[in-house]
């Protein structure tokens, strides 16, 4: 394990005592069983030769403690479909383990998959066409051509060509060249030669995208012939763009073939921002589609080349949504008529770093050549204010590769719903929703679809992740099937655990709703409560109060590990999903910038006073959890309310926001939150006044230090570029100075999510232990 630095007003010099000794001890045994469950994170489905089957292939997550980081292995199924409509999988015997692998593409037809191996140092990065037996093609691609290939969610794209022979990537562009030096300090120009009597120097700084991207050069967009082994740069791309989420275009008569992909300006968008800003997680970011000629050549040689020079003077990339800031997620229909993507226009206009999205539709154009004057057409508008029970809005953090129905214009997607994720059809021609999974309060993820059935996972709080398989008649009713599968086995200890707990959904009213708020604003709100179904003696157990970050994120009704741990040790879980979370509307989003550590200080205070109202909470034993926002969140609460929290611990949090806005990657998020939308995005600026370095401290936590006095563990992650380790560490020495009971701990390895195997187990048990400590 990476060595942790631990700070303690009582444990200074002596270290752990025994009693915290056999704490940690018995603890970790407890939470190694929740750590140890397995994740289902995606999954593929392909048609049989048998029309009455099909093949489904998992990808399956598991953290190694001891190696600290995630083993992803595959495991395989046929799907067996009945003439009565019952559906049985018979999964393989053993999964296999994906070692060293960045990423698996299955081929659309499933006759072949691509295994990518990003390698380190001066290595090449590896691509391997698998097929149905064995490896049929191995190509290395050295670091002069490009360097890793991306592959996290955001601006990764990998799409196989129709005819499964091309296939179009994202990675980061090639190395660029260094200065190079003597011995007595004189440029060596042009030398590339290595040895004791010459360096090579930095060159000019190059800015990243931030948190998770940290040293990572720009997305550049290739294309790798499999038959040949040919990679290409593709041209027509201005360097001043991020390239990300690439698809292929329909194929048209011509020899030429057009991709589309996401492109990020480097300034933002913005004439006053002179410099990428944090991207991760920040749907605010304005982006657009674009088409380009995919320039593909035939191949004459078995070897490794690469074609094509960016200052060539071809044809430029045609940017195909001009009239909308933001653009992402392409999907071309089955037969090639219209092209859907989502838009964070709101979140792009506001500021907000995360909103409500919109679906929009493209009609492409019937000889297959893009061009700037297509229409774009609204599919799915933003949802201002949702009536009870209804649709409120487009939540999607991702879509399928193939997300459409036989029927060539529904598309299926997960969504959140307040605070809970279901699965969703929407109509792109006419722009009716349904709601697809059943009217629970668990939450529900698309996996893939089969045919015209859905493979998705199910969870709730107290329920481990499970195998659905849905199927309709007709569309109008989904059915649903209960999968038994080896990945939701378990030991009897957490399933017996989990058993002894409930949950619920309450909806929390508004207090003193002002005239002046928005319809969306006045409406209640939501927290997830997770209690024991029995009580001792009639006593309440002591309650964690759980706050997201964001703020405009979300906690939902699916399980999480981590809060499971803490509801096994013997507490009751409060989630608070305030105003200005995703799930709820545009105008209950909307309604937190600028109120920021008083608005959501309240909701959660109203949320706390609901459930003890209840008689479902003491009030003398209540702690807070939070991390990011919702460390804001944590330290703003034992600030203002320091009587009503035994015990606080905070991940990462945002203490002080005017040393934060001249630290963090995302500057301009401060100024969103503190002065409100449109007016905080004006006002940013690098080099911010006295008057406003005024505003932002008093919005802060730090501003109500000298009030607390709860107990307060922190977390905090040495390599955060989001809320930099400087934010905790001065509010922590603050409080220690002011005699309160601190205890840090730093992971000197890790950045804002603090994610790591090792890292979050490591935090989590020093949860438990330090609330158990002082609800003794």
């Amino acid at each position: 394990m990476d060595a942790r630095i631990s700070v303690s007003t009582k444990e200074v010099s002596q270290g752990l005592d025994v009693a915290n000794e056999e704490e940690l001890a018995s603890q970790s045994k407890l939470l190694k069983e929740f750590a140890s469950l397995s994740t289902i994170d995606r999954a593929w489905v392909f048609e049989s030769d048998n029309g009455g089957s099909s093949r489904a292939m998992f990808s399956i997550g598991r953290p190694n403690l001891l190696g600290n980081k995630k083993r992803t292995h595959v495991l395989s199924s046929h799907i067996a479909k009945e003439s009565n409509g019952s559906v049985s999988f018979q999964w393989a015997p053993f999964p296999v383990e994906m070692s060293g692998v960045s990423t698996i593409v299955p081929s659309p037809s499933g006759q072949k998959m691509l295994v990518i191996r990003n390698q380190e140092n001066d290595s090449p990065t590896q691509f391997e066409i698998w097929g149905p037996s064995q490896v049929e093609k191995e190509i290395h691609i050295p670091k002069s051509v490009h360097g890793s290939v991306y592959t996290d969610g955001w601006f990764e794209g990998i799409s196989w060509s129709s005819d499964e022979t091309l296939i179009a990537y994202v990675a980061e562009d090639p190395f660029p060249s260094k200065p190079v030096f003597y011995g007595l300090g004189y440029k060596k120009t042009g030398s590339t030669e290595k040895g004791c009597n010459s360096w090579k120097g930095q060159g000019d700084f190059e800015e990243d995208w931030g948190e998770t991207y940290s040293g990572k050069r720009r997305p550049g967009l290739f294309v790798v012939n499999i038959i040949s082994g040919d990679v290409h740069i593709v041209d027509g791309i201005s360097k001043s763009l991020s390239v990300g989420q690439v698809v292929w275009a329909p194929k048209n008569d011509d020899l030429d073939q057009y991709l589309v992909f996401v492109g990020w300006p480097s300034d933002c968008g913005s004439e006053k921002i002179v410099r990428k800003l944090g991207i991760k997680y920040c749907y605010n970011r304005p982006c657009a589609l674009y088409a380009v000629k995919a320039s593909v050549h035939k191949p004459e040689t078995d070897k490794l080349e690469t074609k094509g020079d960016r200052t060539e003077d071809m044809t430029a990339a045609i940017n195909l949504t001009q009239d909308i800031s933001s653009a992402f997620f392409p999907r071309f229909s089955p037969d090639g008529k219209f092209l859907v993507f989502l838009s964070a226009k709101s979140a792009v206009d506001t500021g907000a770093h995360s909103a409500t999205d919109s679906l929009h539709r493209i009609d492409w154009p019937s000889d297959g050549k893009p061009r700037i004057s297509l229409k774009l057409v609204g599919a799915v508008p933003v949802v201002k204010c949702a009536e009870e029970n209804c649709f409120p809005g487009l939540y999607c953090s991702s879509f399928l590769r193939n997300p459409w129905l036989s029927d060539g214009q529904t598309m299926i997607m997960s969504s959140y719903w307040r605070s809970s994720q279901v699965i969703i059809s929407v109509n792109v021609l006419s722009g009716r929703i349904s709601r697809v999974t059943p009217n629970s309060s668990a939450s529900w993820n698309i996996l893939a679809l089969d045919g015209d059935n859905i493979l998705s996972v199910s969870s709730s709080p107290v329920e481990l992740p499970e195998i659905k398989y849905g199927y309709s008649i007709e569309r109008k009713e989904w059915n649903w099937l209960d999968i038994s599968s080896p990945v939701s086995k378990c030991s009897m200890k957490v399933r017996s655990m989990l058993s002894s707990l409930q949950f619920s959904i309450m909806k929390i009213p508004v207090r003193d709703a002002s005239v002046d708020l928005t319809d969306g604003a006045k409406t209640p709100y939501e927290a997830i409560f997770v209690s024991s179904k029995t009580r001792k003696s009639g006593a309440c157990d002591p309650l964690i109060v759980i706050l997201h970050g964001g703020p405009h994120s979300l906690l939902l009704t699916n399980f999480s590990k981590n809060h499971a741990f803490l509801s096994t040790l013997g507490y009751s879980l409060l989630i608070v999903n305030y105003r200005g979370s995703l799930g709820f509307g545009e105008e209950a989003l909307q309604s937190l910038p600028g109120k920021v550590g008083s608005q959501d200080v309240n909701d959660v205070l109203a949320a706390l006073d609901h459930v003890i109202e209840m008689g479902l909470a003491d009030p003398s034993k209540v702690a807070v959890v939070g991390g990011s926002h919702g460390g804001f969140l944590t330290t703003h609460l034992i600030g203002q309310a320091p009587d009503r929290f035994v015990v606080a611990a905070a991940r990462n949090p945002v203490c002080n926001l005017a040393l934060m806005v001249g630290t963090s990657d995302i500057p301009d998020w401060c100024y969103v939150e503190t002065y409100g939308g449109s007016e905080g995005k004006n006002y940013f600026t690098e080099a911010p006044s006295l008057d406003h370095l005024h505003v932002l401290y008093n919005k802060s936590p730090i501003s109500h230090l000298s009030k607390v006095k709860t107990p307060t563990l922190f977390l905090l992650g040495a390599q955060d570029l989001r809320v930099p380790v400087s934010n905790g560490l001065q509010y922590a020495r603050a409080l220690k100075e002011n005699g309160v009971e601190v205890k840090v701990i730093v992971f000197p390895n890790d950045i804002h999510g603090i994610d790591r195997p090792q890292s979050d187990f490591e935090s989590f048990l020093n949860i438990g232990v330090w609330f158990n400590k002082h609800f003794q």
